[in-house]
């Protein structure tokens, strides 16, 4: 079986603590019941606690949660929040005994990964720590591979995040060996001899209107964009359920980025990870070595369309994985105008000279935060298109009033 989870808690002994997504709303309705029905402080008068024994506690957010003794000692106990996994110690006055709520299962289930060995026979604390932050509280894929004889034993599992094995991973950090050998080729970094691609973006049909965002412009006529998951078309569809799934993956990615091998080999078009202005790291593609000393790389992010120059030490191998979204930017020229012969502005875009930077900036304003659709006039030589405004206007019009450009039959 596969489902969507959420994990709760990675404890010491590696156990992975998940809440399935569909267990949420049943879970969500008991929390309410339990606040609705216990309020205040806990058990103030004494008590003999036993191992094992059903209780509710007052967790570090006020929030009441059930429970159950682990370790009873003095005026301090151990306890097992059981629908979240995690272990705590806590004083006897936030606790309160109850036989409420026992007749319903845990809603977090305890897993270990499926023929996984921790180096050393058991999980090191790095790697503890290393699971937790990576993992919890994050939505991952579960594939079920082994059910325990015993119904409170822990489930064998194989973890996905991002679309990334976590088995494979973990082994790539040298934290495990993953017995299952054919686990590490899906995890697919290691790839240098071949010279990987990006699939295209597949495109709607000739003479179709379709809404689109413009995401980097090159020139008033050449610029890049993104089909627009606001539309009904198919191609949208998937458009926008790639992109989704693609964020997805990259956020996974930004998290285990520092992990990933740097790039050794500079080929040009070679697919990669790049870092942005914002810290973040992207897709992107190396279009040339623009400096050698030190090494400074032009890279075109491939899901905007924008460009930077980057050191080496921004960039980083991709994961295979990554490599099944289309690209989502592609780039088109637009049909209709020219530039104006008699534009006198003297300032130019140093790389295509034949427009000014006004007629550049004017069409930024055009295009940016609108809401435009495009239809495709052609696909060979190269992609061009009609592009609509808000007001449904070729948003090349406002050049051609402004002087800028004139049109072209």
């Amino acid at each position: 079986k596969i489902f969507q989870a959420v994990v709760s808690y990675v404890g010491n002994d590696g156990t992975i603590y998940i809440i399935p997504k569909s267990f949420e709303t049943a879970l969500n309705k008991l929390m309410a019941e339990i606040q609705d029905t216990f309020k205040g402080l806990g058990l103030l008068i004494p008590y003999c606690w036993k191992k094992g024994e059903a209780c509710v506690v007052r967790g570090p957010d006020t929030v009441w949660y059930r429970a159950k003794i682990v370790e009873v000692s003095s005026s301090i106990l151990q306890v097992q929040y059981v629908d979240r996994g995690y272990i705590e110690s806590i004083p006897q006055c936030h606790l309160y005994p109850t036989t409420f709520y026992t007749a319903v299962p845990p809603f977090c289930i305890p897993c270990q990964l499926y023929k996984t060995l921790p180096i050393g026979n058991f999980w090191q604390q790095d790697a503890i720590d290393y699971l937790q932050e990576l993992l919890k509280n994050e939505e991952v894929e579960i594939h079920v591979e082994e059910l325990p004889d015993n119904p409170w034993d822990k489930l064998s599992i194989s973890l996905y995040f991002g679309g990334m094995s976590l088995s494979s991973f973990m082994a790539y950090q040298k934290y495990c060996v993953a017995e299952d050998g054919q686990d590490m080729q899906k995890l697919g970094i290691f790839e240098g001899d071949l010279l990987p691609s990006y699939l295209l973006q597949p495109l709607p049909v000739p003479g179709e209107t379709f809404p689109v965002t413009v995401t980097h412009l090159v020139s008033p006529k050449e610029l890049y964009i993104c089909l627009d998951s606001s539309g009904n078309l198919t191609t949208e569809r998937d458009a926008s359920h790639d992109s989704e799934s693609l964020n997805k993956a990259l956020k996974w990615c930004n998290k285990i980025v520092k992990t990933l091998p740097h790039l050794t080999n500079f080929k040009k078009e070679l697919p990669c990870l790049a870092e942005y202005v914002d810290g973040l790291w992207y897709r992107a593609k190396l279009l040339s070595i623009t400096q050698l000393v030190p090494v400074q790389i032009l890279v075109q992010f491939v899901d905007y369309g924008t460009y930077l120059v980057a050191p080496t030490s921004r960039l980083r191998r991709i994961p295979c994985h990554l490599l099944k979204y289309p690209v989502q930017a592609v780039r088109v020229l637009l049909a209709g105008f020219r530039p104006a012969s008699d534009d006198k502005n003297v300032e130019r875009i140093p790389y295509s000279p034949e427009w000014s930077l006004k007629a550049l900036w004017t069409m930024m304003d055009c295009v940016e935060g609108k809401h435009l659709s495009a239809s495709i006039l052609t696909v060979s030589p190269e992609v061009t298109i009609s592009l609509y405004g808000d007001d449904k206007n070729l948003v090349h019009l406002k050049l051609v009033e402004m002087g800028l450009a004139e049109l072209d039959e």
